[in-house]
């Protein structure tokens, strides 16, 4: 672990639209071990670049340790939903109505995750990261107001009865 860069490409160090590889967690006994990363990047070239980064320290450790044996597997989790998202633009359009409707102003924004939402995405089934209305995702100190959870609730009903009046229509 300590062969990671230290002051750059860690979720803690980047910010915004910056890529970064995040070491989740380390197992291991006195024959094995194991690590998994997630790397992450809003670009697939970013994501090829930090994939590559790891084969070559894993390629330099194998070095320093010839007797070694080493197995790299890459899983895709997700990519960035926009690829698909571009492609649906009345999807957004749904959306920002469904949020006005609830009296909330929609606002376009980047965010740096949405697993469930990028996943649906390359399944076949557009689907924009809508607000939740919660603080400090994935920490102990995750948190979200009543009044919060009413509006998001509010969001989803609207959309639902915007594709439905369309169908219908």
């Amino acid at each position: 672990m300590d062969k990671l860069p230290q002051n750059f490409l860690s979720p803690e160090t980047t910010e915004k639209r910056e890529g970064y590889i995040h070491p989740l967690f380390i197992t291991g006994n006195v024959e094995e071990t194991c690590v998994k990363f997630y790397i992450r990047d809003f670009e697939e070239s970013g994501l090829r670049e930090k994939e590559a980064y790891l084969k070559k320290l894993l390629k330099t450790t194998l070095a320093q340790y010839p007797k070694a044996r080493v197995d790299l597997k890459v899983i895709e989790s997700y990519r960035n939903m926009k690829v698909v998202l571009d492609k649906h633009p009345e999807v957004l359009e749904k959306a920002e109505q469904a949020i006005a409707k609830a009296g909330l102003l929609p606002k376009r924004t980047f965010i740096r995750g949405g697993t469930d939402g990028a996943r649906l995405c390359f399944m076949g089934l557009p689907a924009p990261n809508l607000f939740m209305g919660g603080s400090n995702f994935h920490s102990k100190y995750g948190w979200i107001a009543l009044e919060n959870m009413q509006k998001a609730a509010e969001v989803v009903v609207h959309l639902l009865q915007l594709w439905a009046e369309e169908k219908t229509g």
